[in-house]
């Protein structure tokens, strides 16, 4: 008879030692782990969500002893591998210590935070993802956690990191955490199915400060510790109340559930007055719509739109806010719904908070903001035949200023705002006319402003409307600033940096309220065309340099316009002021960058040079860096250098020249274009 061989059993006893090595790697060095996933995952799941989440990508690392286990075996002298460049070994000499229990570990929790960005785009961003995309987030009843807050410099970081995606989120903290070099981290980041590992490492390298022990400390305060946390209750009325109404549903769901499907089938059968069902339907009811108390906004040290209370003359018309719930959660075919750049159009998780319903300009407008941080605004004829419109507009970490008013409608020319309850004087002036007083502005009992001119985006750019707002003095005393329409929800906050002064620290951005900050805005103002409908959240010019020009050719200015966005990626125009007649006459944009840290709290350092005639008919090649520049040297067509921060040297109209600076505490700094 034939001899069968015995079935072979997998090595069950071997999975559970690497199990066990991984297991030791994660107890041993869980709050690390715990530390790289919090700085990995989406800052975008808000920080409680991202706390639990760090916590659930690091526990689910860990493998299933027959299923999961390593696919390539821990080395038995590798098996308590340390963080931060410690490791006792590594895996094809690059460093990552991929072979070690520990850089196992590593890997896998890279992995899993990494994926919670390769979500479908239209999931919805409280609700679960698929199981292959998502961890299982521990569940935390009644309270919010968070980290502990930390100082300027950690929020500043936080903001930045926000604005990149998780591949150079990624880098940066592997860089940072785990001191791995540049290679390593391309490597490790490759092996975690990152597209472009190289890119990410370059992104990565325009976040971090030249300090870079100043950025480990950044990245090892309270601020970005999970392991560390505050707990807050939740609403704890709306909480009871929720169990109640979830024990009377349960009640009538068992009692009503034929009746319940033939509702269902008849509400799809009317189209526009279908109402959603399952799980969003108690969120959007219009009676579980968070209102906020008239005075909170004095009363909270939160600023934001969290703060706004209900106004307008239809706060409680249940039929037109359910309308625009409706229209949020399933927009018909008649409803045209625009978004700003990087804001998600999916329905909420939790009721909304109502800030505005009433009647302008011949619509019913219904204005909300929720968790996710959007506002979003719902707009409906009040006669004819026109469809209604949804409107969506980021406003993350939104405060005084860029919380401090709305485009509540649009008609014509002209723009009506509901302002913040603590914006207690409002005025319109124009950037063009900078000696020109501020006009009063008529501001309605709802809050709703008499209607503003828009600033023209194309033509002749010949006026920029803006609106000067003044806080009250309940919350910042005597505190006015500028903000302008450039297309979106949210008004453009507009802000200064004055010009370096000799030996004085660096400057910080300010209001562009005052003479000197009107006068740049004056000749830069229609630089603002290019950022229309952009999402952009404040736009700051910076005064970086001054230079005296070859031939008596007078004083110039070189300002750096940066643009913030809500959704975290800034542009830069670099531009040149010559001596002008009229104090109106356009700044020269000599150069101009896309999704860069330049001319912010992360690149501080700028260079740039332009070509410019004198009045003897002679052309110069000038340059001027920011207060860090000590030596700027010019190569190519002509070659030349001086100390200081501006140059200037004779040269062809059209001459190619490639300009670098020396910056003071070492390194080189090369022109932008």
């Amino acid at each position: 008879m034939p001899i069968v061989p015995p079935q072979q059993r997998p090595d069950v006893r071997r999975d559970r030692t690497d199990v066990r090595q991984a297991e030791a790697a994660l107890v041993e060095h869980y709050p690390h782990l715990v530390r790289l996933a919090y700085v990995v995952l989406p800052p975008g799941l808000g920080r409680h969500r991202r706390v639990l989440a760090a916590h659930a990508v690091v526990q689910r690392a860990l493998p299933a002893v027959g299923g999961g286990a390593p696919t390539a075996r821990v080395p038995a002298q590798s098996r308590r591998s340390r963080p931060t460049g410690e490791a006792t070994g590594t895996d094809s000499g690059t460093g990552t210590d991929t072979g070690t229990a520990y850089g196992w570990m590593r890997l896998r929790v890279l992995r899993t935070a990494l994926a919670y960005e390769r979500r479908p785009r239209w999931w919805p961003g409280r609700l679960p993802a698929p199981a292959a995309l998502r961890p299982t987030v521990p569940v935390v009843w009644g309270l919010r956690l968070f980290p502990r807050a930390g100082g300027v410099d950690e929020l500043a970081l936080d903001r930045a990191l926000s604005r990149v995606d998780g591949a150079a989120r990624a880098a940066f903290a592997l860089q940072v955490l785990e001191g791995l070099d540049a290679s390593a981290v391309r490597d490790l980041l490759a092996r975690a199915a990152v597209d472009d590992p190289a890119d990410a490492v370059r992104r990565a390298a325009g976040l971090g400060s030249p300090d870079r022990d100043g950025a480990r400390a950044m990245l090892g305060s309270g601020e970005f510790d999970p392991c560390t946390v505050q707990t807050r209750p939740s609403d704890l009325l709306r909480r009871r109340q929720r169990v109640r109404a979830a024990a009377v549903a349960a009640a009538l769901c068992v009692l009503a559930g034929g009746l319940a499907v033939a509702v269902e089938e008849s509400t799809r059968a009317t189209g526009a007055d279908r109402r959603p069902a399952g799980a969003l339907a108690p969120v959007l009811d219009p009676a579980e719509l968070l209102r906020t108390a008239a005075e909170q906004w004095a009363d909270t040290s939160r600023v934001d739109f969290t703060a706004w209370p209900a106004r307008g003359g239809r706060t409680s018309d249940t039929e037109l806010l359910g309308r625009a719930l409706r229209a949020w959660a399933e927009p018909p075919g008649s409803v045209r719904v625009s978004a700003t750049p990087g804001t998600g159009t999916v329905p909420p998780v939790e009721p909304p908070r109502l800030l505005f319903a009433g009647e302008v300009d011949g619509a019913a407008v219904v204005l909300f903001h929720d968790s996710a941080d959007r506002v979003v605004r719902y707009a409906e004829p009040l006669s004819g035949t026109g469809g209604a419109a949804l409107d969506f507009a980021r406003t993350d970490d939104a405060d005084v200023t860029t919380g401090g008013a709305v485009v509540i409608g649009r008609t014509g020319d002209g723009a009506r705002f509901l302002l913040a309850p603590w914006i207690a004087e409002s005025t319109t002036r124009d950037l063009l006319a900078p000696d020109t007083p501020g006009r009063p502005l008529a501001v309605g009992r709802d809050g709703v402003t008499a209607a503003v001119p828009r600033p023209a985006l194309g033509g002749a750019c010949d006026a920029w409307p803006v609106l000067q707002l003044r806080s009250s003095e309940r919350i910042v005393e005597k505190h006015a600033f500028l903000v302008t329409d450039l297309g979106d929800l949210a008004p453009v906050h507009l802000t200064y940096t004055p010009k370096p002064g000799r030996a004085a620290p660096a400057r910080q951005p300010r209001e562009a309220t005052g003479p000197e900050a009107l006068l740049a805005w004056a000749r830069t103002a229609c630089s603002l065309r290019t950022l229309s409908a952009a999402g952009v959240r404040s736009v700051n010019n910076w005064a970086f340099a001054e230079q005296k020009l070859p031939e008596g050719g007078g004083p110039a200015d070189w300002l750096c316009t940066r643009a913030e966005t809500w959704r975290g990626p800034g542009r830069a125009l670099v531009q040149f002021l010559p001596a002008a007649a009229s104090p109106t006459e356009p700044a020269t944009v000599v150069a101009d960058r896309g999704d860069t840290a330049l001319c912010g709290r992360f690149g501080q350092h700028v260079l740039a040079g332009t070509h410019w005639k004198a009045p003897s008919g002679r052309w110069y090649v000038l340059a001027a860096g920011s207060r860090a520049v000590t030596r700027i040297e010019a190569k190519g067509a002509v070659r030349g250098s001086a100390d200081g921060t501006a140059f200037a040297v004779r040269a062809p109209r059209d001459a190619e020249v490639e300009l670098t600076a020396a910056v003071r505490g070492g390194g080189t700094l090369p022109a932008v274009y």
